[in-house]
């Protein structure tokens, strides 16, 4: 069962380090901003090899609104994944609640 979940829920397991969060946006869209310890998997390439790209259960599907994450999680459920979650409204949400996105140029070197 997919589980839908708001930006600060979200925040909070990311900050507990407790899921895995990917990105099924495509990479133009990623290098403008991605949640921070995000993984880029456009969902064609998740949908190719789903169970090469889910390394783990306790996994947050992120896109632009939540069209995209929401196939991508429906998928990772069909395949026996138990804790699949989808963050509702996006990036565009996450970043309405104030939380940061963060790009190559943010990263410190």
């Amino acid at each position: 069962m997919v589980q839908a979940i708001g930006p600060r829920e979200a925040h909070q397991l990311i900050e507990a380090g407790d899921v895995d969060v990917i990105d099924v946006r495509e990479p133009h869209e990623w290098s403008g901003g991605h949640l921070c310890g995000a993984r880029l998997v456009p969902l064609a390439q998740l949908r190719g090899n789903p169970r090469a790209a889910i390394q783990r259960d306790g996994v947050i599907f992120v896109c632009a609104a939540v069209v995209r994450s929401d196939t991508a999680a429906r998928l990772a459920a069909s395949l026996g994944f138990a804790r699949v979650y989808n963050l509702t409204g996006g990036t565009r949400a996450w970043v309405r609640a104030g939380l940061p996105l963060v790009n190559e140029l943010s990263v410190a070197v």
